[in-house]
């Protein structure tokens, strides 16, 4: 079988070694339009927990993450002059360029034709019986297939941009700088004995009263945002001790989230889509990187358990590789909402609730604490030693109401709809106003585009709001709105009881207190 990959990014190069070692009598082309010693960004990180698939199929990641790249085990969380450290969190990076030159050298070896400085369309590829798209996120080749693959594109509030630095950090750290125009943070990770990777995220309204949105977004690419970095150097320069940003197609971006239904066609020829060409989860969860190279394997895989079988072995891969890849999307979701939204956490919460807050963005109290007993632990102390009590223990009170814990029954009307909670007294729920204590019924919506202005809506003088529907994540990012930017005191109601999740929702002060529907 004749097979283009087009792209030799880690994706690509990791499945045109891999197919030729499953099946040494393929003929693998990689085409790649930048040359062979180009590369866009700095470093990629990898988390322990995820590589077993990866080193099980080829060992070239291990060699390069053990020969070249740095391994830490902690988390720290800088701000507001704290620095907090979280462990169980085992990763390693290595520089980006380093993984690519080993890659090249691995599929060369095993008998792939790489060629560098081509660019082909699809109309190029006619003679193979495969084409795999491994071209990125803005996939030409896809882009060539139409509409019928099922492909969209959710673009962040948030911008970012990526940077290297001289500074060394110990492992992933993550810094908040509430500056004169707004709050920035850092995602930094060493990736050598010698830099940093430097990536900086904050709210647009920061973005634009910074002036950070001057730069002309048609230069071509390989131009880098001059004067983003010189601003960027002056925030951050007692958290990188004077140290200097290094630049690399630097430039601001809103993180697109890509999601594609069908990652294969047959017509008008056999086409496969691997890595960003058919996804894209944010940084802060998923490793584009690693997910590439798992999408290699499987697709190696299934190519070689069905030769001769183009449609059954595309098939297979999907059925294979998509629900990892939903499930990594799904966890990045609530991350990037954090991204989104962190601002007012810095605001609102104390170091040690935000950094829980934090860690527990995407895992609940109870995988937090199998991973980082000690931190978790401590966040609980923390509770203790300010309420006297464990978290949904903590009596609670608001305007002449009050309850014995944080984790209540909630009494539904005949609809179906919250009616009442139960504290030492029962409280009325309504949207409305009610005569004497009362609770402010606020229903979230089923997507965020629903949210701004909800909270307006709320009238003065309840004892708390009470925030039900929607989904899991809208009626997190709702409570949020109500108790961080309105000052309200918030009760989550769930269909279900759930006791952990009902911990760690109170814990990092995401509401006050939890409601189950009886």
């Amino acid at each position: 079988m004749r097979i283009a990959v087009v792209g030799g990014g880690p994706g690509g190069l990791f499945f045109a070694a891999l197919i030729r070692q499953a099946d040494p009598s393929s003929a693998v082309t990689v085409f790649e339009r930048n040359r062979a010693d180009d590369t866009f960004g700095f470093g990629v990180v990898f988390s322990d927990r995820t590589l077993e698939a990866i080193h099980e199929a080829d060992p070239v990641l291990r060699a390069a993450l053990t020969e070249h790249g740095r391994h830490w085990d902690d988390i720290e969380v800088r701000l507001k002059g704290e620095r907090i450290r979280c462990g169980g969190n085992g990763m390693a990076a290595v520089v980006r360029r380093t993984l690519l030159l080993l890659l090249q050298e691995r599929a060369r070896s095993v008998g792939a034709d790489l060629r560098f400085s081509t660019e082909v369309t699809l109309d190029d590829l006619a003679g193979y019986d495969l084409v795999v798209a491994a071209d990125g996120s803005s996939s030409r080749i896809r882009e060539a297939l139409g509409p019928g693959l099922g492909s969209q594109v959710e673009t962040a509030t948030a911008k970012f941009i990526w940077f290297g630095t001289d500074h060394l950090f110990d492992g992933l750290t993550f810094v908040h700088e509430r500056g004169p125009d707004g709050v920035f943070a850092v995602h930094g990770y060493p990736i050598s004995d010698t830099m940093s990777t430097f990536i900086v995220e904050t709210d647009e309204a920061s973005w634009r009263r910074a002036g950070l949105d001057a730069f002309d977004e048609s230069l071509p690419p390989g131009a880098s945002d001059l004067r983003s970095k010189a601003y960027l150097e002056r925030l951050f320069a007692e958290q990188i001790e004077g140290g200097r940003l290094l630049t690399n197609n630097s430039r601001w971006a809103g993180f697109r989230t890509r999601r594609t239904r069908h990652w294969h066609t047959l017509t008008p020829r056999p086409v496969v889509l691997l890595g960003d060409a058919a996804h894209t989860a944010h940084f802060s969860v998923g490793s584009g990187t690693k997910m590439a190279m798992e999408d290699a394997v499987a697709l190696s895989r299934a190519l070689a358990g069905h030769p001769g079988d183009l449609g059954t072995a595309l098939a297979s891969y999907e059925r294979a590789a998509q629900p990892p890849v939903r499930h990594i999307q799904d966890s990045a979701r609530p991350s990037l909402a954090w991204w989104e939204s962190f601002g007012s956490y810095y605001d609102a919460l104390e170091p040690w609730q935000f950094a829980y807050h934090f860690m527990s963005r995407s895992i609940s109290d109870a995988r937090l604490a199998r991973r980082a007993p000690r931190f978790t632990d401590w966040a609980h102390r923390r509770w203790r030693d300010l309420h006297g009590a464990a978290p949904l223990e903590t009596r609670f009170e608001s305007a002449g109401w009050s309850a014995p814990g944080r984790l209540l029954d909630v009494v539904a009307a005949a609809d179906g709809a919250p009616a009442a909670v139960r504290g030492t007294t029962d409280l009325p729920l309504s949207a409305t106003p009610l005569p004497g204590v009362w609770g402010a019924l606020l229903k979230a919506p089923d997507t965020e585009a629903g949210l701004p202005g909800l909270c307006d809506s709320v009238a003065t003088g309840p004892a708390l709001v009470a925030v039900h529907g929607g989904t899991a994540l809208t009626r997190t990012r709702l409570c949020e709105e109500a108790r961080m930017r309105a000052g309200l005191p918030v009760l989550l109601i769930e269909g279900e009881p759930d006791r952990d999740r009902a911990l760690t929702t109170v814990l990092s002060g995401r509401a006050d207190l939890v409601g189950v529907l009886a």
